[in-house]
């Protein structure tokens, strides 16, 4: 058993429309993995982007 995602348009904030699907296997002892992924604050996003830049 698996779980099936799709993301589309606007509500995925798509620039360029395409279809987007993740597959995500799924055991019954493992619970919902997907949803446990911590969504980075703003600053870490920046101090990310930051990082990348320098390096190029």
């Amino acid at each position: 058993m698996g779980a099936l995602a799709q993301n589309n348009g606007r509500a995925a904030k798509q620039i360029i429309p395409h279809v987007h699907v993740h597959i995500i296997p799924r055991y019954a002892e493992m619970g919902a993995v997907w949803t446990k992924r911590t969504i980075p604050s703003t600053e870490e996003l920046d101090a990310l982007a930051n990082s990348i830049k320098s390096n190029f």
